[in-house]
């Protein structure tokens, strides 16, 4: 492309945009160095332009290898947070907008659970709500043949109080909800095994509660929670799955070393 006539032709390495630091002859520049936010990604020789500068030695020869190299920047690229969706935050406020009601679902999901065994445990801990209290929880389990009833009753009253609040606010979920499945499993063994074979009736209720603290384990708590930031409240994967095997183990464990019996055969205080 030829100058406009009157133009201005450029005849310096400044006005060329060439650097001067790159050596004239000698070596060469097979490798792309990076200056500042700038990468070299090709190499160009430049004897014409060089020949033009006053100064220069112009007696370069046309295949010398050794002639003078040149490595030219390329544009830099644009800022990644310019525009588009792509940065962490622009994607989950994307995904947050997917999940319609599905948090405020999973907040009255907690708020019945955590309200409900917190409920419970306040009457076993404290004896309000005419609850029977702490002395009368450990009357009850020794007479419905309970063993070590201080670790039972201690264990039942931290697992419904302190479950329950953790799960209304939505913090260590998967643990908390863990611990009232545990107990609530263990509650749900003891009735039916008060009865002659299997009676769904006598354990209704607390196969609801077993199932929404299950449910609460896989779903994880959503963004209305304390662990809003944690992969479990909004995309649970194979650790809650593990979290729900080891509760029902634990029940299980609980319930053979507290109690132990076949709760479907009926059991004999």
């Amino acid at each position: 492309m030829k100058s406009a006539p009157g133009s201005d032709v450029p005849r310096t390495e400044d006005e060329l945009g060439l650097d001067p630091d790159v050596p004239a002859r000698g070596g060469s520049s097979a490798e792309p160095y990076t200056t500042g936010q700038y990468e070299s990604v090709g190499i160009g020789r430049y004897e014409s332009a060089k020949s033009e500068l006053p100064g220069e030695d112009r007696d370069v020869p046309e295949g010398d290898s050794m002639a003078a190299t040149y490595s030219f920047a390329t544009i830099p690229p644009a800022p990644s947070g310019g525009g588009g969706d792509s940065t962490p935050r622009q994607r989950l406020t994307r995904i947050d907008a997917r999940r319609g009601t599905q948090d405020l679902g999973l907040l009255v999901l907690r708020l019945v659970i955590g309200l409900t065994f917190l409920y419970h445990g306040l009457q076993k801990l404290a004896g309000w709500f005419h609850g029977p209290g702490l002395s009368g929880t450990r009357e009850m389990l020794s007479s419905g043949g309970w063993k070590h009833v201080e670790l039972s009753a201690s264990m039942l009253t931290v697992a419904e109080v302190g479950g329950g609040i953790l799960i209304i606010l939505g913090l260590a979920t998967p643990l908390a909800a863990g611990a009232v499945l545990a107990s609530i499993s263990d509650a749900w063994l003891w009735k039916q095994g008060m009865s002659s074979g299997f009676q769904y009736k006598t354990v209704e209720l607390e196969s609801i509660l077993a199932g929404l603290a299950a449910a609460l384990i896989l779903t994880g708590p959503g963004r209305l929670s304390f662990d809003r930031s944690r992969g479990w409240a909004t995309r649970p994967s194979y650790g809650s799955f593990v979290v729900l095997v080891l509760a029902l183990v634990a029940a299980a464990g609980a319930w053979f070393y507290l109690h132990g019996g076949n709760p479907f055969h009926g059991i004999r205080h």
